[in-house]
């Protein structure tokens, strides 16, 4: 059982670093492709245009949502990450937890506002002439996401993810839809925290300080299978629906209201598909495994 433990552990180190390199790869081919061309900065730009097309309704909820994420409860979100580290009596747990939120977000606005510029390749007026990319509120939701699979034990861990899913998930839409960010600010984002995640992931292992989990009941594994299932279902039909809106408007005039519905629905859509991707792949990261438990012996933990 040890050794398969240790095997166990050794592969989702290779994992963390694959996902890890990967995440940095496509967060720069986003920000290449979608700020440094001209189709990219066109077909976005239209998207912000047609999402002036949205309900006024559907525009006050997902402003309600989007301003859910401050910096008073992302500290507060931090807190209590940081607390279930502690109750379960992990310092160095409860300090990776804490620094997935905050580095998530530090990393996010360094990017922002001092490292990544936007280039004037179209015309395009105010505030959208500025950088947006990576989007910090994306960052947090996701952030948080994954510092809350990274604290939890096995046990909990699917019904952390039931709760938090579908709200970090609908954050990134809701950017989408309030013109807020672009599509490219959510995918650089979702890349963001899981470079974050990985690392912290990479921290907690190389310090042993993560085992393998002992079998749950053959129950829990249906449950989990199951959810699993349904969240990359939603996640497939998501990529589906927001590549099929893209390539509708792909051959029309981008000034052309029709298509620049279009490439807002899709906008959205893709948003909520990389969010998913993220989450669902962070989660396969941690497969079968999880941080120590009080009663491991001291000098594991």
């Amino acid at each position: 059982m040890a050794l398969d433990g240790d095997q166990r552990l050794r592969r989702a180190r290779h994992r963390w670093t694959a996902v890890l390199i990967g995440a940095l790869l496509f967060g720069v081919a986003v920000y290449l492709l979608a700020v440094h061309t001209r189709t990219g900065q066109r077909l976005e730009d239209a998207a912000l245009r047609g999402a002036t097309q949205v309900d006024a309704d559907l525009r006050q909820t997902a402003l309600d949502m989007f301003h859910t994420i401050t910096v008073t409860s992302q500290l507060a979100a931090a807190f209590l990450v940081g607390l279930i580290g502690l109750l379960r009596r992990q310092v160095w747990l409860a300090v990776a937890g804490v620094g997935v939120i905050l580095g998530g977000q530090a990393v996010t606005q360094v990017l922002k506002y001092h490292v990544l510029s936007r280039p004037d390749l179209v015309s395009i007026n105010g505030t959208f002439a500025d950088n947006t990319l990576p989007s910090g509120h994306t960052t947090a939701a996701m952030s948080l996401l994954f510092a809350t699979l990274i604290v939890m034990p096995y046990r909990f861990r699917g019904v952390a993810m039931f709760v938090t899913l579908t709200w970090a998930v609908g954050i990134g839409a809701y950017t989408v839809i309030i013109r807020a960010h672009r599509l490219s600010d959510t995918l650089a984002a979702d890349a963001v925290a899981l470079v974050v995640a990985c690392a912290a992931s990479h921290f907690l292992a190389r310090t042993g300080r993560i085992r393998a989990v002992i079998s749950p009941s053959a129950a829990r594994f249906t449950l989990r299978t199951v959810f699993v299932v349904l969240v990359g279902a939603v996640g497939a039909a998501s990529l589906t629906l927001g590549l099929v809106q893209v390539l509708n408007a792909a051959s029309a005039h981008l000034n052309d209201r029709p298509a620049e519905w279009h490439l807002f629905l899709g906008s959205q859509w893709l948003a909520a598909a990389g969010s998913i991707g993220a989450a669902l792949l962070f989660w396969w990261t941690w497969h079968r495994l999880e941080t120590k438990r009080s009663g491991d012996p001291v000098s594991t933990r």
